[in-house]
C-alpha cells in the first residue's frame, strides 16, 4: 500500500520540490542583486575619493544604487512581513476563542 501511496503522490511531491528549488533559487538572486549593488556602491566611493569622477557624476550614481537597494529591502521586508502578519493572524483568533469552562452567568 505504501508503494502505490508513494506512486500516487510522486507528482505533487515532485512539483512541490520543484517550487521551493524555484523560490530559494530567488531569494539566492536577490541576495546576489544587493551584493552586487554594496560592490558598486564601494567601488563608487573608491573612484570619487581617487578624483576618477565628479561629485555630480556621484551624486547620480549613488542615488540610483540606493533607490535601487531600497527597493530590493522594501521588497524583502514586505516579504517577511506577509509571514509575521499571517502568524499573528493565527494568534489573534486564538485569542477569540471562548474558554467553556468560564461561565458568564455568575
Amino acid at each position: 500500500m505504501i508503494i502505490v501511496d508513494d506512486v500516487l503522490l510522486f507528482p505533487v511531491k515532485s512539483l512541490f520540490f520543484l517550487l521551493r528549488e524555484i523560490h530559494k533559487a530567488a531569494l539566492q538572486e536577490m541576495v546576489d542583486e544587493a551584493e552586487s549593488i554594496r560592490q558598486e556602491l564601494s567601488r563608487l566611493y573608491l573612484e570619487l575619493e581617487a578624483g576618477r569622477i565628479t561629485e555630480d557624476d556621484f551624486d547620480d550614481r549613488e542615488h540610483s544604487l540606493l533607490d535601487r537597494l531600497d527597493a530590493l529591502e522594501a521588497d524583502d521586508a514586505l516579504r517577511d512581513g506577509d509571514s509575521e502578519d499571517d502568524s499573528e493572524d493565527d494568534e489573534d483568533e486564538e485569542e477569540d476563542v471562548e474558554d467553556p469552562e468560564i461561565d458568564e452567568d455568575e
